[in-house]
């Protein structure tokens, strides 16, 4: 029997976003943000919900560009630090001897190490609260060859990205096994 629940943020799990934007002196940031997700596919949109309080939110602000990194399950702590602590006080990158690289289609830095990011211009942004979703275009992909497959798409059994597993654990996840091909096992529930 289910029971009703006060409304929450839970989604389970939640991505492990990694937004790279630069300063007004062009140091660049990297914030831990794991509110976020696909928004579009024509034209290919993602969204980020981010507090104000935040110098990712005045950097996207001004700049009207970020990137999107996805950190694989090798750089948990590193992608944890860069939630922990403000880009205000703190180099982010040289406290995680991270290394940011200049996105070649917006002005935002992508990591490095990381398998893959999102290069997004910023298109939309709305006022929802106690956070502002901000809604970019992805202009392009950044990505490390050997996690592509066959179709020049990153692959979620190569990248090894983590996942937030919400307030009620506060605590990184790895990818777990392959239970079956999308938009193929439930053709087994249809009636013959």
């Amino acid at each position: 029997m289910k029971i009703s629940l006060p409304p929450q943020t839970v989604l389970l799990p939640s991505p492990v976003l990694i937004i790279g934007t630069y300063c007004p002196d062009g140091k660049p940031n990297i914030m831990n943000a794991a509110w976020g997700g696909i928004a579009s596919s024509k034209p290919p949109c993602i969204s980020v919900s981010l507090r104000e309080a935040t110098l990712t939110f005045h950097n996207i602000m001004q700049t009207e560009s970020f990137t999107v990194n996805f950190p694989s399950e090798k750089y948990f702590k590193e992608a944890d630090l860069a939630g922990m602590i403000s880009g205000r006080e703190h180099d982010k990158f040289k406290l995680t001897n991270l290394t940011p690289e200049k996105s070649k289609l917006v002005n935002a830095p992508v990591v490095k190490e990381f398998p893959y990011a999102l290069e997004c211009k910023l298109v939309q942004h709305i006022n929802l609260g106690m956070h502002t979703m901000f809604i970019g275009e992805i202009i392009g992909i950044a990505a490390n060859e050997e996690i592509l497959n066959s179709k020049q798409v990153p692959d979620i059994e190569k990248v090894r990205p983590i996942f937030w597993g919400s307030f009620g654990s506060s605590a990184y996840y790895n990818v777990g096994e392959k239970l079956g091909d999308a938009f193929a096992v439930g053709k087994e529930l249809l009636p013959e």
